[in-house]
């Protein structure tokens, strides 16, 4: 059986929407990270960087989100959650994804560990760092909300749900405390409340105990 180690409103909520989206057997094992089990012996031998989530898939071992994101999209096709390989709907998820990942995400993780970028005890140095980061923040949500304007449809690709959809909601979800937060963005905002009518997203919510508000 898959196995999810996962932590509440952590990277591993959009695997998680996609394992339910999906419907296929997995079980989640919690990572508790106010007990620093994700620096433990045992799940560095999962992850030798310490992150959530790791996903199990029998002798495979897979982390990072977006890399475990493609594996279940790839090994369960009939869920349907990427475009057919090859097409020009495949190349714009690929694009979305990593810009995702490697440029949304990224300047998110600044915004929450700014004192990461700066040297020890300097509250000034990350304060602007966090600021930056949150301006930036709000940039990069515009991108996504131009995008939303133009796919021609209710998801992120278009017509049809993807992974990338969970993808979105996770990081979007990140941004609820902000100044603007990405609910209150034009086509972002009516965008996540499609996704949480979603059966596998309220059913996500409802496991990981999350508290309001949501997005």
């Amino acid at each position: 059986m898959i196995q999810l180690f996962y932590y509440p409103s952590n990277a591993s909520m959009a695997p998680h929407v996609l394992l339910r989206e999906i419907g296929a057997p997995f079980e989640l094992r919690l990572v508790d990270k106010d007990q620093n089990e994700h620096k433990s012996a045992d799940y560095l031998k999962l992850n030798p960087n310490g992150l959530i989530p790791v996903l199990v898939d029998g002798d495979l071992v897979l982390y990072e989100c977006a890399a475990i994101c493609l594996h279940l999209a790839d090994t369960h096709p009939e869920a349907k959650l990427a475009p057919a390989l090859g097409t020009p709907a495949r190349a714009q998820m690929y694009k979305w994804l990593i810009w995702m990942t490697n440029t949304l995400q990224a300047t998110l993780l600044g915004y929450f560990y700014p004192d990461r970028a700066v040297n020890p005890g300097n509250t000034e140095g990350a304060a602007q760092v966090k600021a930056q980061a949150e301006a930036k923040v709000a940039s990069l949500l515009e991108q996504l909300d131009a995008q939303l304007a133009s796919s021609g449809g209710p998801w992120l690709l278009g017509a049809d749900y993807s992974l990338t959809d969970a993808y979105a909601l996770m990081l979007c979800r990140w941004t609820r405390n902000m100044a603007r937060p990405a609910r209150s963005y034009a086509h972002i905002g009516p965008y996540l409340q499609r996704l949480l009518e979603r059966p596998a997203v309220k059913e996500m919510l409802a496991v990981e105990q999350l508290p309001q508000p949501w997005l």
